[in-house]
């Protein structure tokens, strides 16, 4: 499915935002928020009917076709947080001449999508969140430290790398500033081999999620997530749990496997407990990268909200 419309959008500080527009010019305005932070929008284009809607896919500063690409170690970071990424959300939004949109995201895009809605529910018709997370400290100590209980070698491996320091994810976003690209090279790969252990005992999906060689695209997504978990997503601990009242009368799906390994199903329970519109689904035998019945959940929530 071929983008009918895209480009390049400058939403400042030197940054340049790659855009698609994707099924009916007449549909259901929806935006996609990819993963990560800075993964691919891989399966994007797939990810509405587009029959029904109008989709917009976006890829985060630093990432993807956007520019500057955080693989070059001379893109300051500083200008690549959540506040910029939402203030981008909207510009983009403004330039397509949207005036709500459902909002489709998934893993970090929960905690974006969630963050935006919190800062714009005026702005959000519903929300379809699948592996949610968001991005506290209690779930990034989980995935950086506490599931290492379940893979004590990789651990030892990971944290090895850098000197066992106190603070695993900084130091590896420290190591992701090195000016020696084989300093770089080493250490996304030492990352994306411990996110995928988190990930191996899942029955679906493909072993390598984060990818085994060191392109310029694992560079820039290893740099961007150890970037943003540093600083627990650039959003105040816990706060998007506590502010979810600031989500009512925005309907949701809430779509999480039993067995995600990385996000454990705790926070998508919590999330729905403290927001009356958001329906949970708990698919026993999915974990973060899914199964046939977890895509039968997304589709379940994609038909709910179709036009």
């Amino acid at each position: 499915m071929e983008p009918y419309e895209h480009g390049m959008l400058d939403v400042g500080d030197g940054n340049q935002i790659y855009w698609e527009v994707v099924g009916n010019p007449d549909g259901k305005p929806a935006v996609f928020l990819h993963g990560g932070p800075g993964g691919p929008a891989k399966g994007a284009r797939k990810a509405l009917d587009p029959e029904k809607f109008k989709l917009v896919i976006f890829h985060q500063r630093g990432c993807g076709q956007s520019t500057p690409h955080a693989s070059d170690p001379a893109v300051d970071m500083g200008l690549n947080t959540t506040d910029h990424l939402i203030a981008d959300m909207e510009k983009l939004r403004e330039h397509l001449g949207i005036e709500k949109w459902l909002v489709y995201g998934g893993s970090w895009g929960v905690t974006l999508g969630i963050a935006y809605a919190q800062r714009h529910p005026e702005r959000v018709t519903e929300m379809i969140l699948i592996a949610v997370t968001l991005s506290s400290a209690r779930e990034l100590d989980w995935l950086y430290k506490g599931v290492s209980r379940f893979f004590p070698e990789a651990w030892e491996r990971f944290s090895a790398h850098v000197g066992d320091a106190p603070d695993v994810v900084r130091a590896y976003a420290d190591l992701m500033e090195n000016p020696d690209r084989a300093v770089r090279e080493q250490a996304a790969l030492e990352w994306c081999r411990w996110e995928d252990t988190v990930l191996s005992l899942e029955s679906f999906g493909k072993a390598t999620v984060f990818g085994d060689r060191a392109s310029d695209d694992i560079i820039a997504l290893a740099r961007i997530i150890a970037h943003y978990y540093a600083n627990l997503g650039f959003v105040e601990d816990g706060s998007l749990l506590r502010d979810a009242g600031k989500l009512a009368g925005i309907p949701a799906a809430l779509i999480h496997g039993r067995r995600d390994m990385s996000c454990p199903a705790d926070t998508a329970h919590a999330l729905a407990q403290a927001w009356p519109d958001a329906e949970l689904t708990l698919v026993d035998d999915a974990g973060h990268k899914g199964s046939p019945a977890f895509v039968e959940a997304i589709q379940a929530a994609v038909r709910r909200f179709s036009p």
